[in-house]
């Protein structure tokens, strides 16, 4: 092949010796798309350390891999004596990669001749070059001490946070060799936190360029159940890829909220956790009108969520209007000392948010009571707040604040925080959300909060937010079911009668 390509070499190598390993054209051999001819070419064709490949679920990015890894092991690209590695998280997804390859290569037999197969240990191996490959996992021993000369991380966006020990082992292994190639191949990751995100968005600011990005992901701008969103995320549709079961994936996805998120990260492959939040971005999206100050009057409610000191403390407080919508407000707050830190873990601006208003910082590490105290006392006095929801942690110290500042007695109101009390209060916030009762502007923290927010359930269907579940902080959303949850109590209980006594500034 003289005067041939690295990459052009590569691609004949695959179709000269690699078969179709399942699916409909099993058996097959292989004939390379257009799009995965380019990422072939990209990688081999210029110096590459590392290729991140990343599109929708079921468009052949693991049997891609696979062909890469057996090209290492015993094609144009293998050099003797040589390890290869996939990395996993778990037993199972390391096993995948593993099985496809072996699939391949029995059904070969130029292949099946030269290469070995060890089930047990999850190995392929070639004697007479002395290469060996084998498929590891997080729950394996530790990978120190190998000297890889390519390696496939197999599901990468599945580790969450920004460190993956599997990972850091095999990377820094690789240095042993002069020209090693790393493969990473994933659907997204749920949030920028995470190391895949955090892979994807340094190779978009083209700090490497040995680093080669492949992303294939729907638009935001676009509508997420269209054709045109579906083709974008998706190379192979229309082809090996059912167009049909994609569809209908599209239109459960637009008829059940709830299965929404899944949809956009595994279809799409859009950066959104799979877990469905509570509320869909769409939905609270629909409920972003301005809040009216009309609708603030006597009998408002409050739900508030004390911090474990170094959190958000959230008061939210809702006012019905006389068209039977909700209008929200909004008051947090956080420690100041050290909120540059924690703007940058949290990955939220908190800084900026308290320059515009929408956060207040009290002095020290930890959040201040008595602000909150004076805040309550003030609002409750001016405004006639009906009845404050609380979550019974911390509230003895914050009555010794209120004490402290000779406040009268506030109507305070116990919110238990399991399924029993939570359970009614999320079914009335949900059934008003998806009605479009809510007017809570598009406030920047509550926003993010809603964004976090997913739920556990009982056996019975009974349904609770999950603080350590969740992606990041959801206090706001803890307040906001808390003061639906109360209103609708008091509802039930007295009707609906407001009176003009004073209004919430906004």
């Amino acid at each position: 092949m003289a005067g041939v390509s690295r990459g052009l070499r590569a691609i004949r190598w695959i179709e000269d010796y690699c078969h179709i390993p399942e699916g409909q054209f099993v058996g097959q051999k292989v004939k390379l798309r257009p799009w995965q001819k380019k990422i072939i070419r990209s990688i081999y064709d210029s110096p590459t350390r590392r290729a991140l490949i990343s599109f929708g679920r079921k468009n052949a990015k693991t049997t891609l891999s696979a062909f890469l890894c057996l090209l290492h092991l015993v094609g144009p690209e293998s050099k003797a004596n040589s390890q290869l590695f996939s990395a996993a998280q778990s037993r199972d997804q390391a096993g995948v990669l593993f099985n496809l390859m072996v699939k391949v290569v029995r059904q070969s037999p130029d292949l099946n001749a030269v290469i070995g197969v060890r089930e047990s240990a999850k190995q392929l191996y070639c004697e007479e070059l002395g290469t060996l490959y084998r498929a590891l996992s997080a729950e394996s021993s530790t990978a120190y001490g190998l000297s890889p000369v390519f390696v496939v991380h197999d599901e990468l966006g599945q580790v969450n946070g920004p460190r993956f020990p599997l990972y850091d082992a095999l990377e820094t292994a690789a240095g042993a060799n002069e020209n090693p190639l790393s493969v990473v191949i994933s659907t997204q990751a749920p949030s920028d936190a995470d190391l895949f995100s955090i892979l994807i968005d340094d190779a978009k600011a083209g700090h490497d360029p040995e680093t080669k990005l492949f992303l294939y992901t729907a638009d935001e701008n676009l509508d997420p159940f269209s054709d045109k969103a579906l083709k974008q995320a998706n190379p192979a549709l229309g082809d090996f890829l059912n167009k049909k079961e994609v569809r209908r994936q599209a239109e459960d996805a637009r008829r059940m909220p709830s299965a929404e998120s899944a949809y956009r990260n595994l279809v799409l492959n859009q950066r959104v956790a799979r877990e469905a939040p509570f509320i869909s971005q769409r939905v609270w999206n629909e409920n972003a009108l301005p809040p009216r100050v009309e609708d603030f009057a006597e009998g408002a409610v409050m739900g508030l969520d004390l911090s474990r000191r170094v959190d958000l403390t959230a008061a939210v407080i809702i006012g019905k209007g006389d068209d039977g919508c909700w209008s929200v407000a909004c008051q947090f707050f956080a420690p100041k000392e050290g909120v540059a830190e924690r703007s940058i873990s949290d990955r939220v601006p908190y800084d900026l948010w308290a320059e515009q208003g929408h956060l207040t910082l009290t002095p020290g590490r930890t959040v201040g009571y008595d602000f909150v105290a004076e805040y309550l006392a003030e609002t409750c006095e001016k405004y006639g707040v009906r009845e404050i929801r609380f979550d019974r942690w911390g509230i003895p110290e914050l009555k010794s604040q209120l004490d402290a500042i000779g406040s009268k007695e506030l109507p305070l109101e116990p919110h238990g925080q399991g399924f029993k009390d939570m359970a009614p209060a999320l079914n009335a916030l949900e059934a008003e959300l998806l009605n479009g009762r809510f007017r809570h502007g598009g406030h920047p923290i509550l926003t993010w909060c809603a964004s976090n927010a997913v739920i556990d359930s009982d056996p019975a269907g009974n349904r609770k937010l999950n603080k350590k579940r969740a992606a990041g902080r959801i206090d706001g959303m803890v307040a906001l079911a808390m003061a639906i949850g109360g209103a609708s109590i008091a509802e039930q209980k007295h009707g609906h009668a407001y009176e003009t006594r004073g209004f919430i500034a906004l």
